[in-house]
Parts: structure tokens; C-alpha cells; sequence
């Protein structure tokens, strides 16, 4: 989650396809994303449950995070979107105000029993990242923002799998390793954003670590401690993107061949902060045409 759109990036990936009229149709992906979300590769009858989950998600992830809404609107905005949802997981008609995002994901949960203790784990991340920005507070040490991770990204990759029926331990195993990779290369990509805004995602375990003064990583300044704790927490990344990536193998079909872009593009995205040597602090990598030839060759070798 918390990417954020730009209009010299990739287009955003490709929207499922309308159900008919008497069916509950999510909202399309119109935001930017690194990697692809309901593309052509995944299979055509989970393009919808997945377009759903995602549109909670997002909806969510935006009532946390974008405008300048006070923090106790937006807490108070979640908490009825928490309501909205144990609404529907029981049965009931969500409120208006989210119609859209309820009725297609009640569409699915009923069709495909989707966890809801996995969605409730989303949005307490969501408020935990309203609470932090709030009260100016980062992260004490890894197994904290490992914690953050275990709820705010973990969830969807089980979520994806409940779909596509594949139960091992060790695939939940590897999801979760992909999923707070994805989310860790978010943060590393996003440092130049999301600190400005009062997100500090660097661990002050870390950071004390390498000698990294938080007065200039606020500044966004780059030395050489803070050239050193991006490379080291790019490369805890990488090392759980990497212990994830055997899970291309447990999914059939076109499911196993979006991972793989999944995946490269995570890996290609800390090549690139690793080629900026701290310059993250300042500048966004993102991911163009070419980079995507780059993926799809590096995924056909997988």
C-alpha cells in the first residue's frame, strides 16, 4: 500500500472488465501502481474478487493518507468504514457512503469466504498510520515495523491465495516474505514523500546503527551514514523478497506468471535505490518501459 500516483509513471494496470448490470462491479484501479493489480495475466474469474479487495483496500489506504483531512476525521472516517464492514460480513447493507467498495466485497465474501479477520488486520494499519503521522512517532527497531508489515501488506497475499485455493504453510510462508518485501520497498522508495509528510518508517534501531542523525534525514540530507542505512534496509528487502520468490512455483498458471512480474519489479525498484547510494532521499525511483522489459526477461528465467 501507500503508493502514490505520478504522471510520468506506467499507466496503471489494467481494470477488470464490467460484470453485468444486476451484479455489484468494484471501482476500477485508476491509481499508479508499481505492480500489476487484476492485469490480463491473472485468471479471468478472479479478476472481480481481486478488483474488490482492492478497492478496500485503496478506499481505506486513502481515507488514511490522502487530502488534509485533521487525524481524528480520518480516525473517525475509519472507524465507520470498520463498522461498514462488519455490516456486510454479517449480512447487512453497508452505508452510502462506501456502496461502492461494500457491495461488490460483499459479493465476494459470500461467494468466496474471504477471511475477514485479514481485511480488520488492514485497516488497524491504516489507523496505526493516521496515529503515528499524528503524534510524529516512527519505529523503535525492525520487529515493530515487521509488526506494522504483518498487517498492513501480509494480509493481501493471503487474501490472494484464499482465492486461488493454495493453503500450504510454506506458500503462507512465502506470501508473507513478498508481501512485507513489497511493503519495505515501498517505504525505501517512497522516503522522499512520505518523510516530508511526517512518515518515518527507518528504524531508530537502525539508524543508531550507521550513525544516521535523524535532524538530517528529516532534511532529507544524504552522507554517507545515511547512503549506508538505506543500502542495508534496501538489502533487508531484497533478502525477504528473495526467501518469498519459490512461491512462483506453487501457483498455476497465469497466477505464478503475475508473481513473477510481482517480484521482479520489487527487485528492480531497490536496484534502482541502490543505484541512487542515498539520493532516495530525494529523488522517487520509478519504473519505466524499459525497466519492464527488464522484468518480464528476468521473470521467464525464474
Amino acid at each position: 500500500m501507500n503508493d502514490h500516483p505520478s504522471p510520468s509513471s506506467i499507466p496503471p494496470a489494467v481494470s477488470t472488465p464490467q460484470p453485468p448490470a444486476a451484479a455489484a462491479s468494484a471501482p476500477p484501479v485508476t491509481h499508479y501502481e508499481n505492480f500489476p493489480v487484476a492485469s490480463l495475466l491473472c485468471p479471468p474469474h478472479l479478476r472481480q474478487p481481486i478488483a474488490a479487495i482492492y478497492g478496500f483496500a485503496r478506499t481505506a489506504d486513502d481515507i488514511a493518507d490522502e487530502g488534509d483531512a485533521a487525524a481524528a476525521a480520518r480516525l473517525a472516517d475509519l472507524a465507520a468504514y470498520q463498522a461498514d464492514l462488519q455490516a456486510v460480513a454479517q449480512g447487512q447493507a453497508p452505508s452510502p457512503r462506501w456502496a461502492d467498495v461494500f457491495l461488490p466485497l460483499q459479493s465476494v465474501l459470500r461467494s468466496h469466504h474471504l477471511p475477514v479477520p485479514l481485511l480488520a488486520d488492514l485497516l488497524s494499519a491504516f489507523v496505526q498510520d493516521v496515529e503515528k503521522t499524528r503524534d510524529a512517532e516512527g519505529y523503535a527497531d525492525r520487529a515493530e515495523l515487521l509488526d506494522y508489515c504483518r498487517r498492513s501488506a501480509n494480509p493481501v497475499g493471503r487474501l490472494l491465495l484464499h482465492l486461488y485455493e493454495v493453503t500450504g504453510a510454506e506458500a503462507l510462508e512465502e506470501s508473507d516474505a513478498i508481501c512485507t518485501a513489497l511493503q519495505l520497498i515501498n517505504f525505501w522508495q517512497d522516503l522522499s514523500v512520505d518523510i516530508p509528510r511526517g512518515r518515518h518508517y527507518l528504524p531508530r534501531a537502525d539508524c543508531a546503527a550507521h550513525g544516521a542523525c535523524q535532524a538530517e534525514l528529516l532534511a532529507l540530507q544524504s552522507n554517507r551514514e545515511n547512503v549506508r542505512l538505506i543500502a542495508d534496509c534496501a538489502h533487508w528487502a531484497r533478502s525477504s523478497m528473495l526467501s518469498g520468490a519459490p512461491l512462483v512455483h506453487r501457483l498455476p498458471g497465469r497466477a505464478g506468471w503475475e508473481l513473477r512480474l510481482v517480484v521482479q519489479g520489487g527487485l528492480r525498484i531497490l536496484d534502482k535505490v541502490d543505484a541512487l547510494k542515498g539520493g532516495s532521499l530525494h529523488t522517487r525511483p520509478q519504473l519505466n518501459a524499459w525497466d519492464w522489459c527488464v522484468m518480464l526477461a528476468r521473470a521467464l528465467v525464474m
